[in-house]
């Protein structure tokens, strides 16, 4: 079933300056970064990927390497249907999936403003009944900075804090975007939209596709996005002041009721570029509703239930297979790191288990 297309908030230009586009960059990553342990020692690792996070972000023992200041979230999807044309997946059968999820400003420091970055992310753990899960995890812009692997490790490497500013060398980020005009719809997508006033309001984007598999085995590329219910609105300037508001926000939100978003799922042309997370697909492409996120509780990612979740999103349940894009397999080997760094830490010293500020517990 075809519905019509959500479009995005509309375009807010705002100023950037170069070092915090580079800021953006490397903190809207939300770890899409190359791990690959059966390469040779002198390739990328996903040790050296992780490495590199907490030269940039500082050490911060039992948090996320990336996406570390957050707080968990929890309902269901309501299935209308309609997914099922285009995918087997248990998921897109008529009724409700219970979710757990976590929402997460990008960035390696769980003590970070929210007004640090402009991009919020969306994690969900949808849990079948028959055992099988899908996990995703979603930003709020379209694209991603990066076409490849070995070009996220390089602008990690060139938005490295200098030590004497503590900020990105504007000079090392020039080169690196100019080696590499595949940045430019990313950094473009950011000039040109104000980041969203509450998680509530803000659309979240798969960016990556994945293969769908029907009933009939036919398979389509497909992109997804949660659009929600609630009508954008770009922060305000009161908002710019506060350090922590949008897991305060949030809470004042589900006080007074469940929070929605549609999942509307973008089928691609044949001739749509599949493993370029850089590229949108152009507009008037199929879009399906496939039915409603609702979610109705938060709690505090110190002790909810998303704090010892990886959501890994190649865990896919039979019906939905990841496309060949190279930045999935970097994200599920780096989420592995991350997690089995920051569980170790947390055995070896159950001390850190304490509230933290806003809920920036990983």
């Amino acid at each position: 079933m075809t519905h019509p297309s959500f479009p995005p908030p509309g375009p807010i230009c705002v100023p950037c300056r170069l070092a915090a586009i580079g800021a953006v960059v490397l903190s809207a990553a939300g770890g899409f970064a190359y791990v690959a342990g059966w390469l040779t020692p002198e390739r990328l690792t996903s040790h050296r990927i992780i490495n590199a996070f907490e030269a940039d972000n500082g050490q911060h023992p039992g948090f996320r390497r990336n996406h570390s200041k957050g707080v968990c979230v929890a309902g269901y999807f309501d299935s209308n249907g309609n997914g099922a044309a285009l995918s087997s997946a248990a998921v897109f059968a008529p009724g409700r999936t219970p979710v757990t999820g976590r929402f997460a400003i990008p960035g390696g420091n769980p003590s970070a403003p929210d007004t640090s970055v402009p991009i919020r992310s969306l994690a969900l753990m949808f849990r079948l009944q028959d055992g099988e899960q899908w996990r995703t995890g979603m930003n709020s812009v379209p694209v991603f900075p990066v076409h490849t692997p070995e070009q996220f490790y390089q602008q990690l490497v060139a938005a490295k804090p200098d030590p004497a500013t503590g900020k990105p060398d504007p000079a090392k980020l020039k080169a690196f975007y100019a080696a590499n005009p595949e940045t430019q719809p990313f950094q473009a997508w950011v000039k040109s939209h104000a980041p969203s006033s509450s998680f509530a309001n803000g659309s979240y984007y798969s960016v990556n596709a994945f293969r769908f598999v029907a009933a009939g085995g036919q398979r389509r590329a497909v992109r997804w996005a949660m659009v929600p219910e609630t009508p954008f609105a770009p922060i305000t300037d009161a908002q710019k002041s506060e350090k922590n508001f949008l897991a305060a926000d949030l809470s004042e939100r589900l006080q007074g009721g469940a929070l929605r978003w549609h999942l509307i799922l973008t089928v691609a042309a044949p001739d749509d570029p599949v493993n370029d997370a850089t590229l949108q697909w152009p507009d008037g492409r199929e879009q399906v509703d496939a039915g409603t996120l609702v979610l109705d509780q938060q709690t505090s990612q110190d002790d909810g239930a998303c704090r010892d979740v990886n959501f890994d999103p190649t865990v896919l349940p039979a019906g939905i297979k990841p496309s060949d894009d190279p930045l999935l397999a970097a994200r599920s080997a780096a989420y592995s790191v991350s997690y089995n760094r920051r569980t170790r830490e947390e055995a070896l010293n159950p001390n850190l288990h304490h509230p933290q500020p806003n809920g920036d517990r990983s």
